[in-house]
């Protein structure tokens, strides 16, 4: 099977999953999505998360390291910064934010938060 055909299939399936209603699906889409070594897989996942918009999915794109804004692809976190600029809901993501501001222990993970509120904020 070639690239972009297995890639478009992928597609289908990660949006699929960002769309249904179990939210056993962002377990999914977390474990094998956002942990591919492809950026654009990893890329598609976030954006899949974030258009969920609820505080487990928005959590693993805003919160876990190495995921979504987190990823060390700067492709990927900024498109995960685009999507998250793009919700037309934005208070789950804030409410999110602000916890990691003010209870993360991870400092790298605190000042990313920070930046990324700042530029919602901005939006």
């Amino acid at each position: 099977m070639n690239r972009s055909k297995t890639i478009s299939e992928m597609s289908k399936i990660i949006e699929a999953l960002g769309k249904h209603s179990d939210n056993a699906a962002v377990g999914v889409l977390e474990e094998i999505g956002t942990n591919s070594s492809d950026d654009s897989v990893r890329e598609m996942t976030a954006k899949a998360l974030i258009n969920r918009n609820t505080n487990d999915s928005l959590r693993v794109v805003l919160v876990y390291k190495g995921k979504g804004i987190h990823d060390l692809s700067a492709g990927v976190a900024t498109s995960a910064i685009n999507s998250l600029m793009s919700l037309s809901d934005k208070s789950e993501a804030f409410k999110i934010l602000d916890e990691t501001i003010n209870s993360e222990n991870d400092q790298d993970v605190i000042a990313k938060a920070r930046e990324v509120r700042e530029l919602i904020n901005r939006n």
